[in-house]
């Protein structure tokens, strides 16, 4: 994979997307917003990754949209901006849909947008500096794009006030909010991501899939019939399955898992 706007690397079976503009913060345009789909897209497909770690080079994680590509879209048709907002979307769409679970490595502030990529990631460990910002209405926007996920990870409580404040608020608010998992020092952060990307390679990969799964499908819904009958149908499909077998297996044996690095 060959990127001008992304860094990746694999590494003990985790993979490290890194937003590489620093110049501009990180903020993206069309092209990062591309190569990003492309990138999850690829790695999502990637027997030998079983987790992938969002993170940013440079001082900023990640300010949202560029300015210039903002410029360029104030002279689009309707349709050429209803068609833009939606590879935005999709981009979104497929970090939040990867099969494989995603750490948001915030090292430093997250505007906009870029508290978009940070709510589509399943897990988000931040340093104590960092500040976050839902800045569009500061610009006579809007959050549209990105607020399936941040109302999802931040809470509609909380997501009312910010999208219509644009106040920022720290990392410590953000784990008190629950949009943030886990908060350390800076120089400890490397630390704590490669501690819960460990313990994620160490799970079955098909298990780890299937609960993501799970959790965006179970969310919201209404504990009915056809949900007792979902859950009861995936239970009964794991336990079924080559892994399944194998943990059961290995535990009942008192040995490492087949899927465990050595």
């Amino acid at each position: 994979m060959n990127f001008t706007t992304l860094a990746v690397t694999v590494a003990q079976h985790v993979a490290t997307v890194t937003l590489n503009r620093p110049d501009v913060r990180n903020a993206f345009n069309e092209t990062v917003i591309a190569e990003l789909t492309g990138a999850f897209r690829a790695l999502g497909d990637t027997p030998e990754v079983r987790a992938i770690v969002l993170a940013g080079n440079g001082p900023a994680f990640c300010a949202g949209a560029d300015l210039n590509w903002m410029k360029k879209m104030a002279g689009y048709s309707d349709d050429e901006n209803r068609a833009d907002a939606l590879t935005l979307a999709q981009m979104l769409h497929t970090i939040w849909a990867c099969p494989k679970p995603v750490i948001a490595r915030v090292h430093g502030d997250t505007y906009a947008g870029g508290v978009g990529l940070v709510a589509a990631c399943d897990i988000v460990v931040a340093a104590q500096p960092v500040q976050f910002c839902l800045s569009e209405a500061r610009l006579g926007l809007m959050p549209a794009t990105i607020s399936p996920y941040v109302i999802r990870a931040l809470g509609e409580q909380a997501s009312r006030r910010y999208f219509i404040t644009a106040e920022r608020f720290d990392a410590s608010e953000a784990l008190r909010l629950g949009f943030v998992h886990a908060l350390t020092a800076p120089e400890a952060l490397d630390a704590k991501v490669a501690e819960i990307a460990a313990a994620l390679v160490a799970n079955s990969p098909n298990a780890v899939r299937e609960s993501k799964r799970l959790v965006q499908d179970v969310a919201g819904a209404s504990i009915d019939d056809d949900l007792l009958a979902l859950t009861a149908d995936r239970i009964a499909q794991i336990r079924a399955s080559e892994e399944g077998r194998e943990g059961v297996r290995s535990f009942l044996e008192k040995r490492a898992p087949s899927w465990r690095p050595v």
